[in-house]
Protein backbone atom coordinates (compact mmCIF):
# COMPACT_ATOMS: atom_id res chain seq x y z
CA UNK A 1 0.00 0.00 0.00
CA UNK A 2 1.38 3.22 -1.42
CA UNK A 3 1.04 5.24 2.49
CA UNK A 4 2.96 2.21 3.92
CA UNK A 5 6.12 2.82 1.54
CA UNK A 6 6.14 6.17 1.54
CA UNK A 7 6.04 6.38 5.16
CA UNK A 8 9.10 3.95 6.12
CA UNK A 9 12.15 5.57 7.46
CA UNK A 10 15.51 3.79 7.85
CA UNK A 11 17.36 6.17 10.07
CA UNK A 12 17.99 4.67 14.04
CA UNK A 13 15.65 6.28 16.35
CA UNK A 14 18.72 7.57 18.03
CA UNK A 15 19.42 9.77 15.11
CA UNK A 16 22.69 8.99 16.09
CA UNK A 17 25.66 7.43 13.60
CA UNK A 18 26.52 3.58 14.53
CA UNK A 19 29.85 3.60 13.36
CA UNK A 20 30.04 -0.12 14.47
CA UNK A 21 26.74 -2.58 14.96
CA UNK A 22 25.86 -2.39 18.82
CA UNK A 23 27.60 -5.16 20.73
CA UNK A 24 29.26 -6.64 17.71
CA UNK A 25 31.21 -9.69 19.04
CA UNK A 26 34.62 -10.39 17.99
CA UNK A 27 36.07 -13.01 16.55
CA UNK A 28 39.56 -14.05 14.51
CA UNK A 29 39.27 -12.40 11.01
CA UNK A 30 38.34 -14.45 8.39
CA UNK A 31 39.26 -14.06 4.30
CA UNK A 32 36.44 -15.50 2.33
CA UNK A 33 36.76 -16.95 -1.16
CA UNK A 34 34.45 -14.81 -3.37
CA UNK A 35 32.81 -18.17 -4.71
CA UNK A 36 30.85 -20.76 -2.84
CA UNK A 37 34.07 -21.74 -0.97
CA UNK A 38 33.94 -25.48 0.21
CA UNK A 39 34.06 -25.45 4.37
CA UNK A 40 36.79 -28.11 6.11
CA UNK A 41 35.31 -31.27 7.00
CA UNK A 42 34.70 -32.36 10.77
CA UNK A 43 33.15 -35.05 12.07
CA UNK A 44 29.65 -36.04 10.65
CA UNK A 45 26.52 -35.77 12.79
CA UNK A 46 24.35 -39.29 13.24
CA UNK A 47 21.18 -38.99 12.05
CA UNK A 48 19.31 -39.09 8.87
CA UNK A 49 21.32 -37.98 5.29
CA UNK A 50 19.48 -34.08 5.48
CA UNK A 51 17.69 -32.23 8.20
CA UNK A 52 13.87 -31.22 7.72
CA UNK A 53 14.43 -27.86 5.98
CA UNK A 54 15.89 -29.89 3.43
CA UNK A 55 19.45 -28.33 4.43
CA UNK A 56 22.68 -31.29 3.40
CA UNK A 57 23.81 -33.05 6.47
CA UNK A 58 25.92 -31.00 9.44
CA UNK A 59 28.57 -32.10 11.51
CA UNK A 60 29.34 -32.56 14.79
CA UNK A 61 31.47 -29.61 16.23
CA UNK A 62 34.63 -29.97 18.07
CA UNK A 63 36.92 -26.94 19.44
CA UNK A 64 39.34 -27.51 16.95
CA UNK A 65 36.54 -27.86 13.87
CA UNK A 66 34.95 -24.94 15.16
CA UNK A 67 38.89 -23.02 15.01
CA UNK A 68 39.42 -24.15 11.34
CA UNK A 69 36.14 -22.48 10.30
CA UNK A 70 36.70 -19.58 12.17
CA UNK A 71 33.00 -20.14 13.14
CA UNK A 72 31.26 -17.42 15.58
CA UNK A 73 28.00 -18.04 16.39
CA UNK A 74 27.56 -14.53 18.29
CA UNK A 75 28.44 -12.55 15.37
CA UNK A 76 25.83 -9.97 13.48
CA UNK A 77 23.13 -11.12 11.38
CA UNK A 78 21.96 -9.04 8.36
CA UNK A 79 18.10 -8.98 8.15
CA UNK A 80 17.14 -7.74 5.02
CA UNK A 81 13.85 -6.01 4.19
CA UNK A 82 12.18 -5.49 1.01
CA UNK A 83 9.06 -4.19 -0.29
CA UNK A 84 7.33 -3.82 -3.59
CA UNK A 85 9.73 -5.96 -6.45
CA UNK A 86 8.89 -3.74 -9.53
CA UNK A 87 10.19 -2.89 -13.44
CA UNK A 88 9.89 0.71 -12.27
CA UNK A 89 10.70 2.18 -9.23
CA UNK A 90 8.13 4.69 -7.81
CA UNK A 91 9.64 4.88 -4.47
CA UNK A 92 12.62 5.09 -2.86
CA UNK A 93 12.10 1.34 -0.75
CA UNK A 94 10.85 -0.07 -4.55
CA UNK A 95 13.35 -2.45 -5.85
CA UNK A 96 13.51 -3.94 -9.51
CA UNK A 97 13.61 -7.65 -10.25
CA UNK A 98 17.11 -7.14 -11.39
CA UNK A 99 18.04 -5.11 -8.08
CA UNK A 100 16.74 -7.95 -6.31
CA UNK A 101 18.66 -10.75 -8.00
CA UNK A 102 21.85 -8.86 -8.70
CA UNK A 103 21.83 -8.53 -4.36
CA UNK A 104 20.83 -11.82 -4.00
CA UNK A 105 23.61 -13.23 -6.17
CA UNK A 106 25.96 -11.06 -4.21
CA UNK A 107 24.94 -12.48 -1.52
CA UNK A 108 25.35 -15.96 -2.69
CA UNK A 109 29.00 -15.34 -3.44
CA UNK A 110 29.57 -13.89 -0.84
CA UNK A 111 28.85 -17.15 1.30
CA UNK A 112 25.52 -16.09 2.65
CA UNK A 113 22.53 -18.93 3.64
CA UNK A 114 19.11 -17.66 3.70
CA UNK A 115 17.07 -19.10 6.87
CA UNK A 116 13.20 -17.88 8.08
CA UNK A 117 12.84 -15.10 10.23
CA UNK A 118 11.06 -17.81 12.45
CA UNK A 119 14.31 -20.04 12.18
CA UNK A 120 16.45 -16.97 13.43
CA UNK A 121 14.63 -16.12 15.98
CA UNK A 122 14.65 -19.66 17.62
CA UNK A 123 18.42 -20.16 17.31
CA UNK A 124 17.41 -22.84 14.53
CA UNK A 125 20.55 -21.67 12.32
CA UNK A 126 20.60 -24.28 9.79
CA UNK A 127 23.92 -23.46 7.67
CA UNK A 128 26.70 -25.44 6.33
CA UNK A 129 30.58 -24.35 8.40
CA UNK A 130 32.25 -21.62 7.42
CA UNK A 131 28.88 -20.08 5.96
CA UNK A 132 27.02 -16.66 7.22
CA UNK A 133 23.03 -16.87 7.58
CA UNK A 134 20.72 -13.94 6.37
CA UNK A 135 17.34 -13.27 6.26
CA UNK A 136 15.65 -12.06 4.02
CA UNK A 137 12.16 -10.49 4.58
CA UNK A 138 8.90 -9.00 2.56
CA UNK A 139 6.75 -6.61 3.97
CA UNK A 140 3.00 -6.25 2.71
CA UNK A 141 2.34 -9.36 0.92
CA UNK A 142 2.67 -7.34 -2.95
CA UNK A 143 1.72 -8.66 -5.44
CA UNK A 144 5.00 -8.67 -6.83
CA UNK A 145 6.32 -10.89 -4.05
CA UNK A 146 4.57 -13.99 -5.17
CA UNK A 147 2.40 -14.73 -8.34
CA UNK A 148 2.06 -18.62 -10.13
CA UNK A 149 2.24 -18.51 -14.09
CA UNK A 150 0.24 -20.63 -16.10
CA UNK A 151 2.64 -23.85 -16.05
CA UNK A 152 2.27 -23.35 -11.91
CA UNK A 153 5.25 -21.90 -10.72
CA UNK A 154 6.24 -18.82 -9.42
CA UNK A 155 6.21 -16.26 -12.02
CA UNK A 156 10.25 -14.78 -12.78
CA UNK A 157 9.86 -11.14 -11.99
CA UNK A 158 8.38 -12.13 -8.75
CA UNK A 159 10.05 -12.03 -5.29
CA UNK A 160 10.02 -16.07 -5.11
CA UNK A 161 10.81 -16.44 -8.74
CA UNK A 162 14.21 -14.69 -8.36
CA UNK A 163 14.95 -16.32 -5.36
CA UNK A 164 14.32 -19.78 -6.90
CA UNK A 165 16.14 -19.14 -9.71
CA UNK A 166 19.22 -17.58 -8.01
CA UNK A 167 19.11 -20.68 -6.00
CA UNK A 168 19.22 -23.29 -9.34
CA UNK A 169 22.44 -21.03 -10.02
CA UNK A 170 24.11 -21.39 -6.70
CA UNK A 171 23.28 -24.39 -4.83
CA UNK A 172 24.37 -23.08 -1.62
CA UNK A 173 22.31 -20.66 -1.63
CA UNK A 174 18.83 -21.86 -0.33
CA UNK A 175 15.56 -20.82 -1.57
CA UNK A 176 13.75 -19.11 1.00
CA UNK A 177 12.75 -16.03 2.32
CA UNK A 178 9.81 -14.70 5.17
CA UNK A 179 6.68 -12.91 3.81
CA UNK A 180 4.62 -10.78 5.70
CA UNK A 181 0.97 -9.88 5.02
CA UNK A 182 -1.55 -8.27 5.54
CA UNK A 183 -5.51 -8.93 4.54
CA UNK A 184 -4.87 -9.88 0.93
CA UNK A 185 -1.85 -12.00 0.90
CA UNK A 186 -0.14 -11.24 -2.66
CA UNK A 187 -2.94 -9.00 -3.49
CA UNK A 188 -5.40 -11.75 -3.93
CA UNK A 189 -8.94 -11.02 -2.45
CA UNK A 190 -10.24 -14.89 -2.79
CA UNK A 191 -9.93 -17.08 -0.68
CA UNK A 192 -8.94 -20.08 -2.77
CA UNK A 193 -6.32 -18.13 -4.49
CA UNK A 194 -5.05 -16.89 -0.98
CA UNK A 195 -4.71 -20.17 0.07
CA UNK A 196 -3.11 -21.64 -3.26
CA UNK A 197 -1.14 -19.12 -2.66
CA UNK A 198 -0.06 -19.68 1.09
CA UNK A 199 -0.30 -23.35 0.78
CA UNK A 200 2.42 -23.27 -2.24
CA UNK A 201 4.72 -21.23 -0.51
CA UNK A 202 4.81 -23.23 2.95
CA UNK A 203 4.87 -26.36 1.15
CA UNK A 204 8.29 -25.05 -0.36
CA UNK A 205 9.78 -24.02 2.60
CA UNK A 206 8.73 -20.17 3.37
CA UNK A 207 7.39 -18.18 5.95
CA UNK A 208 3.90 -16.98 5.83
CA UNK A 209 3.64 -14.65 8.58
CA UNK A 210 1.74 -11.29 10.41
CA UNK A 211 2.31 -7.68 9.01
CA UNK A 212 -1.61 -6.73 10.72
CA UNK A 213 -4.31 -6.55 9.23
CA UNK A 214 -4.89 -3.04 7.35
CA UNK A 215 -0.89 -2.05 7.21
CA UNK A 216 -1.84 1.20 10.15
CA UNK A 217 0.29 3.01 12.73
CA UNK A 218 0.03 0.49 16.03
CA UNK A 219 1.96 3.38 18.19
CA UNK A 220 -1.25 5.59 18.36
CA UNK A 221 -4.35 2.81 18.52
CA UNK A 222 -5.74 1.64 21.82
CA UNK A 223 -4.67 -1.50 22.69
CA UNK A 224 -7.96 -3.57 21.72
CA UNK A 225 -7.72 -1.86 18.23
CA UNK A 226 -3.88 -3.59 18.06
CA UNK A 227 -4.47 -7.02 19.23
CA UNK A 228 -7.45 -7.07 16.93
CA UNK A 229 -5.50 -5.94 13.92
CA UNK A 230 -2.94 -8.76 15.11
CA UNK A 231 -5.29 -11.34 15.74
CA UNK A 232 -7.47 -10.85 12.15
CA UNK A 233 -4.33 -11.72 10.32
CA UNK A 234 -3.74 -14.77 12.30
CA UNK A 235 -6.85 -16.38 12.29
CA UNK A 236 -6.81 -15.78 8.45
CA UNK A 237 -3.77 -17.60 8.14
CA UNK A 238 -4.22 -20.13 10.31
CA UNK A 239 -7.64 -20.88 8.12
CA UNK A 240 -5.04 -20.03 4.45
CA UNK A 241 -2.63 -23.60 5.93
CA UNK A 242 0.09 -21.27 7.27
CA UNK A 243 -0.08 -22.67 10.34
CA UNK A 244 -0.69 -20.31 13.53
CA UNK A 245 2.49 -17.33 12.76
CA UNK A 246 5.47 -17.24 15.03
CA UNK A 247 6.79 -13.34 13.73
CA UNK A 248 5.21 -10.55 13.20
CA UNK A 249 6.49 -7.15 11.28
CA UNK A 250 5.76 -3.96 12.90
CA UNK A 251 3.95 -1.52 10.32
CA UNK A 252 6.33 1.56 9.88
CA UNK A 253 8.60 0.07 12.47
CA UNK A 254 6.48 1.48 15.50
CA UNK A 255 5.40 -0.53 18.31
CA UNK A 256 2.53 -0.08 20.11
CA UNK A 257 1.99 1.21 23.79
CA UNK A 258 2.41 -0.84 25.77
CA UNK A 259 5.30 -2.43 23.62
CA UNK A 260 4.31 -5.64 24.77
CA UNK A 261 1.20 -6.12 22.96
CA UNK A 262 3.28 -6.68 19.48
CA UNK A 263 4.32 -10.07 21.18
CA UNK A 264 1.55 -11.00 23.11
CA UNK A 265 -1.98 -10.87 23.14
CA UNK A 266 -5.60 -11.90 22.94
CA UNK A 267 -8.83 -10.44 20.91
CA UNK A 268 -11.98 -11.69 20.71
CA UNK A 269 -11.00 -15.25 22.52
CA UNK A 270 -7.77 -15.73 20.03
CA UNK A 271 -4.40 -15.29 21.55
CA UNK A 272 -1.05 -14.33 19.82
CA UNK A 273 2.26 -15.11 20.99
CA UNK A 274 5.18 -14.14 18.91
CA UNK A 275 8.89 -15.27 19.19
CA UNK A 276 9.75 -12.80 17.01
CA UNK A 277 8.46 -9.11 16.48
CA UNK A 278 10.58 -7.07 13.49
CA UNK A 279 11.52 -3.07 13.29
CA UNK A 280 12.09 -1.26 10.09
CA UNK A 281 15.82 -0.75 11.48
CA UNK A 282 18.74 0.13 9.85
CA UNK A 283 21.64 -2.06 10.88
CA UNK A 284 22.75 -6.24 11.32
CA UNK A 285 20.84 -7.99 14.12
CA UNK A 286 23.00 -9.62 16.94
CA UNK A 287 23.03 -12.90 17.54
CA UNK A 288 19.70 -14.06 18.80
CA UNK A 289 22.56 -16.37 21.16
CA UNK A 290 23.80 -12.81 22.48
CA UNK A 291 22.76 -11.31 25.53
CA UNK A 292 21.49 -8.18 24.50
CA UNK A 293 19.51 -9.76 21.89
CA UNK A 294 16.05 -8.55 22.24
CA UNK A 295 13.40 -10.63 20.52
CA UNK A 296 10.80 -8.05 21.05
CA UNK A 297 12.60 -5.39 18.95
CA UNK A 298 15.01 -6.99 15.89
CA UNK A 299 16.84 -5.09 13.88
CA UNK A 300 16.29 -4.88 9.99
CA UNK A 301 18.74 -3.26 6.76
CA UNK A 302 16.61 -1.51 3.98
CA UNK A 303 17.48 -3.19 0.91
CA UNK A 304 19.16 -0.16 -1.14
CA UNK A 305 21.97 1.29 -1.95
CA UNK A 306 24.45 4.10 -0.97
CA UNK A 307 22.18 7.14 -1.72
CA UNK A 308 21.40 9.80 0.47
CA UNK A 309 20.10 8.34 4.17
CA UNK A 310 21.22 5.54 2.77
CA UNK A 311 24.79 6.33 2.41
CA UNK A 312 25.45 4.43 5.84
CA UNK A 313 21.46 2.87 7.34
CA UNK A 314 21.25 0.06 3.60
CA UNK A 315 21.85 -2.71 2.52
CA UNK A 316 24.76 -2.01 -0.09
CA UNK A 317 26.65 -0.21 2.79
CA UNK A 318 26.07 -2.98 5.27
CA UNK A 319 27.10 -5.81 3.08
CA UNK A 320 30.25 -3.99 2.54
CA UNK A 321 30.90 -3.27 6.26
CA UNK A 322 30.76 -6.95 6.90
CA UNK A 323 33.12 -7.85 4.07
CA UNK A 324 35.59 -5.44 5.99
CA UNK A 325 34.49 -6.57 9.39
CA UNK A 326 34.33 -10.24 9.04
CA UNK A 327 35.20 -10.91 12.72
CA UNK A 328 31.45 -9.50 13.51
CA UNK A 329 29.74 -11.54 11.65
CA UNK A 330 27.99 -14.43 12.49
CA UNK A 331 30.36 -17.45 10.88
CA UNK A 332 28.33 -21.27 11.38
CA UNK A 333 30.05 -24.09 12.58
CA UNK A 334 27.50 -26.27 10.85
CA UNK A 335 26.11 -27.72 13.91
CA UNK A 336 22.52 -26.44 14.73
CA UNK A 337 22.88 -28.15 18.22
CA UNK A 338 25.97 -26.05 19.16
CA UNK A 339 27.01 -22.56 19.37
CA UNK A 340 30.55 -21.89 18.48
CA UNK A 341 32.07 -18.95 19.22
CA UNK A 342 35.74 -17.53 20.47
CA UNK A 343 36.20 -18.89 24.08
CA UNK A 344 37.08 -14.98 24.90
CA UNK A 345 33.53 -14.40 24.21
CA UNK A 346 31.38 -17.13 26.53
CA UNK A 347 30.32 -13.84 28.56
CA UNK A 348 28.46 -12.73 25.43
CA UNK A 349 25.92 -15.19 25.29
CA UNK A 350 22.56 -15.57 26.86
CA UNK A 351 22.05 -17.93 30.09
CA UNK A 352 19.30 -19.99 28.53
CA UNK A 353 21.94 -20.97 25.50
CA UNK A 354 25.34 -21.57 27.73
CA UNK A 355 24.37 -25.12 27.59
CA UNK A 356 25.38 -25.22 24.35
CA UNK A 357 28.41 -23.38 23.82
CA UNK A 358 31.71 -25.03 22.34
CA UNK A 359 34.29 -22.33 23.14
CA UNK A 360 37.49 -22.94 20.97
Amino acid sequence: MAVAIVGLTVVPSSGEPVPRPQAALAAPPTAKPPHDPTPPQGTPSPGPSASPTGQPPGVAATPEFARQVKANEAGVVPVLMYHRIIKKRYASIDRTPEQLRQELEGLAKRGYVPITAAEFVAGDIRVPAGKFPVVLTFDDGHESHFRLDASGNPAPDTAAGVILDVARRYPSFRPTATFWVNREPFGLRDEASQAAAVRWLVGHGFEVANHTWSHPNLGVLPKKTVQKQIVRVQRMLEKLGAGTPRTLALPFGVAPHPRELARKGKWDGTRYDFTGVFLAGAEPSLSPYAKKFRPGAIQRIQSNGKKGECRKWCSQYWLEWLDKHPDDRYVSDGDPGRISIPSRLQGNVDAKWRGRINAY
